[in-house]
């Protein structure tokens, strides 16, 4: 069984920074392509950041320049790094992991979901 684990959300005011964690655990052969996606109230999921295994990252518009994921493969956790937050980046945050597992399967894994509060 594989596991993902989010930490790191809370209330910050804009222009403040946090950092989510997506730790993955269990029979892991591999951590293949992470995202991280929001959901603010009342609005659909979004795509926030990619990293590949390989370290290639690609983000959304509206956090470029402010946002930066990064991986940890020893650790098998990836990070969102996030500065100069604004009111429009509340959300709940889930990490999605495409896993190779020790038995070769490849299976696709949700964290659950963080909130971050941006308010003054």
């Amino acid at each position: 069984q594989v596991q993902l684990v989010v930490s790191g959300g809370g209330l910050v005011q804009p222009g403040g920074s946090l950092r989510l964690s997506c730790a993955a655990s269990g029979r892991i052969f591999r951590l293949n392509t992470v995202g991280w996606y929001r959901q603010g109230a009342g609005k659909q999921r979004e795509l926030v950041a990619t990293i590949t295994s390989g370290s290639t990252t690609n983000y959304a518009d509206s956090v470029k320049g402010r946002f930066t994921i990064s991986r940890d493969n020893a650790k098998n956790t990836v990070y969102l790094q996030m500065n100069s937050l604004k009111l429009e980046d509340t959300a709940v945050y889930y990490c999605n992991a495409g896993v190779t597992r020790t038995t070769g399967w490849v299976t696709d894994y949700w964290g659950q979901g963080t909130q971050v509060t941006v308010s003054s």
